[in-house]
């Protein structure tokens, strides 16, 4: 067997056809078809069966293919880290992070970062709290940039930051003049709260727990310029980071449909870090990154994140 013949396996595995597979390892289809013959030859054991008109793994084929996965993937790392030792300054980067940052502190690092280092390329994924943590698991990510710690014994994960989150009001809610409020006079409100897994929903929950109450729960999202809409909209409240074009304190700012209030009664934060797994070797770009991110966020804490971050 060689690499590109575990590399269409996988790719067959996954879901593409063999003449897909073909097509992408240069091969004409029926020398593919060899080829996985010859593979489970070697094996021992049927990999692939035909459903339909597809291929699809038996249970020894995903047995096999989890071990492809980790061949591949050693392999993979192992020519970007000799490319890199041979030319450091390029590289790749392969970074996973939560949605809500892709709108503001990741685009920051990674431009302050090319800034220094041109060439490097990054592979970016985004993830909730939970998919976070596989993407390392499963080696698809460098890094990670959570709103938690995983709290897992393979992950090492440091603070970058503390990000302070607002109770955010529509305009002409009943506290929209108001600059700070108890999280408590807004128990009887509908909640506008991203989906369960995402880490900012389960940090809503636990601050309102805090104040005394659970979340009347009114509407569910994915993405936090979703819940800045429905809250202009008039359909409840929410605890968010502030808008990224409220550039002075958000108490103060310009009239917009969404007034964001501090809380009094809470600690109105998260916390903002990278991860990595402990006992895996990175490669020099993504090193360059940790350090670039630790000194980039290095700050006092609780710096809102429309500052220098």
């Amino acid at each position: 067997m060689d690499l590109q013949v575990l590399r269409s396996f996988q790719a067959v595995a996954e879901g593409a056809t063999v003449t897909e597979a073909a097509a992408a390892a240069h091969i004409t289809q029926p020398a593919l078809s060899r080829a996985l013959d010859r593979l489970e030859s070697e094996v021992g054991a049927e990999l692939l069966q035909r459903v339909g008109r597809v291929l699809r793994p038996t249970p020894a084929g995903r047995v096999f293919k989890e071990y492809v996965d980790s061949v591949l993937d050693s392999w993979d790392r192992g020519r970007r880290a000799v490319a890199e030792v041979v030319d450091p300054d390029t590289g790749v980067v392969s970074l996973a992070f939560l949605h809500t940052l892709g709108t503001w502190l990741v685009p920051r690092l990674v431009t302050g970062f090319r800034q220094r280092y041109a060439t490097v390329r990054f592979e970016l994924h985004q993830a909730d709290e939970n998919g976070l943590t596989q993407h390392l698991l499963d080696s698809t990510a460098d890094l990670i940039i959570t709103g938690k710690d995983p709290g897992h014994p393979l992950i090492t994960w440091r603070r970058l930051l503390v990000e302070p989150l607002w109770l955010a009001v529509p305009a002409r809610h009943r506290l929209a003049q108001r600059r700070r409020v108890r999280l408590a006079e807004v128990a009887a409100e509908q909640f506008i709260v991203l989906k369960p897994g995402y880490g900012l929903r389960s940090v809503t929950e636990t601050l309102c727990h805090q104040a005394g109450f659970s979340p009347l729960v009114g509407f569910e999202g994915e993405e936090v310029e979703t819940l800045r809409g429905l809250v202009a909209s008039g359909l409840g409240v929410s605890l968010i980071p502030a808008a990224p074009e409220v550039t002075a304190d958000p108490r103060t700012g310009p009239e917009l449909p969404v007034r964001y209030l501090g809380l009094t009664d809470v600690r109105a934060a998260r916390d903002i870090g990278v991860a990595r797994l402990a006992a895996r070797t990175l490669p020099p770009a993504a090193r360059r990154f940790i350090d670039h991110a630790l000194d980039t966020t290095a700050g006092p804490e609780g710096a809102p994140h429309h500052g220098n971050v």
